[in-house]
């Protein structure tokens, strides 16, 4: 029930940054920190508060009708050397029972981000935050310490997610193959007028996901099949009702993204390619793909130089270096989202993403750590982006999906 090595990272994080504790507040499910630290046995229905000293045993402060969720197998409370429960009833227990509990500390890190900066730190609500402030405890945000606790990759899950993405790059291209030989064969046997029977978004989309479950992949939604205008849309999912027809003259983005559905936390790979149905590529999109895997390179450059230089950089930083280069190319006001978001167990994870833009995010790119790097540009009448994946190695950044260097032709006969 109790991840004993986030405990540990956690406190080796605390002691070098001489923080006096952690304090992981849940309620209903409203941070998805509390679960990675302690499962409990079913659905907990009251505020819980998990403190992790610097050293020492954690202890969890939970509701008299939540203690059974906490108990060992033989229904005793888990109270051991690794942890002890403390259990409340009313308001008045509560509040006494947090302050014996956070005695001795002068500053708490919690799932808390100054004015809302990182949406997906701030998990506490303002309430909570001004309670524990009532103590005399300045309280501090966990942005880092979180993502050093609970969002690095194991060995195996590097491993896992570098599979996954190789099977992704397979697909992708397979896709693109599999829209070819439908258009060849509709042109071969087609006795209707030249739109009738050719692929649509949706056909591809099902294809893909057929793919998946031939692969043991899982997703809870995608892929994004698009084509034309509808790849100015970054989130569009073509569905059954309303999907259109690929032909030739048209560009093609497929974003996919899955994980390994046979291994628990398994990591997601998540990539972005694009193609043309035809042997030339219009000009205009030669251009703007050129810009954008350009501003890909430049961005995983940069993380690499840093690194190398002993720079330990930020998430807007490297934002910075690709937005910077798009706009310089005069598409600023058409590079509309983040470059990247972190990686992890669900597709967009809980760690640093590259964000200069919807946010500033300034917590540390730490090995460890998984994220994807996906600039674009979208006009009305088209829209490019590519992205791979990367991971922060002690050794360095690398990419750790396939990388699309040219436009994928796909032929129609």
């Amino acid at each position: 029930m109790l991840n004993a090595e986030i405990i540990r990272s956690a406190q080796e994080f605390l002691q070098q940054e001489t923080i006096s504790g952690w304090l992981v507040h849940d309620y209903l499910s409203s941070n998805p920190v509390f679960s990675k630290i302690i499962s409990p046995n079913g659905h907990v229905t009251r505020p819980c508060m998990l403190f992790i000293p610097p050293s020492g045993s954690a202890r969890l402060l939970c509701h008299h009708v939540d203690a059974g969720k906490f108990c060992a197998t033989n229904g005793e409370l888990q109270s051991s050397a690794e942890l002890q429960v403390h259990v409340y009833s009313d308001r008045t227990s509560f509040i006494q029972l947090l302050q014996i509990m956070l005695s001795g500390c002068s500053t708490v890190a919690m799932e808390y981000s100054p004015l809302n900066q990182l949406p997906r730190v701030s998990r506490v609500d303002a309430g909570t935050i001004e309670l524990v402030q009532t103590f005399g405890l300045e309280v501090e945000s966990s942005e880092n310490l979180m993502q050093y606790a609970t969002q690095r990759w194991s060995p195996a899950q590097l491993r896992g997610h570098i599979s996954t993405a190789q099977k992704l790059g397979d697909i992708v291209l397979e896709a693109f193959n599999f829209i070819g030989t439908r258009l060849q064969s509709n042109k071969s046997n087609r006795k209707e007028p030249a739109e009738f029977g050719s692929p649509t978004e949706f056909e591809i989309a099902e294809y893909i996901r057929t793919r998946f479950k031939e692969e043991h992949l899982e997703s809870p939604d995608g892929p994004i099949v698009s084509i034309n205008s509808h790849c100015s849309d970054p989130h569009y999912e073509p569905s059954l009702r309303s999907s259109s027809p690929i032909n030739i003259g048209d560009w093609v983005l497929i974003d996919l993204w899955a994980r390994d559905s046979t291994v628990v936390d398994s990591i997601y790979a998540d990539i972005t390619w694009t193609a043309y149905v035809g042997y030339e590529v219009p000009v205009k999109h030669k251009e703007v793909f050129d810009i954008v895997i350009s501003a890909r390179d430049a961005a995983l450059q940069y993380l690499k130089d840093s690194f190398h230089e002993g720079k330990s950089i930020q998430g807007w930083q490297v934002d910075s270096v690709a937005r910077d280069y798009i706009s310089e190319r005069g598409y600023s006001d058409y590079f509309t989202h983040r470059l990247g978001h972190s990686i992890n167990t669900t597709v967009h994870g809980e760690a640093v993403n590259l964000d200069n833009f919807e946010t500033r995010d300034t917590r540390h790119i730490i090995p460890g750590i998984g994220f994807s790097i996906e600039p674009g540009i979208y006009l009305p009448e088209f829209g490019v982006r590519s992205e791979i994946d990367a991971y922060m190695s002690s050794q360095g950044p690398y990419a750790t999906s396939p990388i699309q260097t040219d436009i994928f032709l796909i032929s129609p006969e």
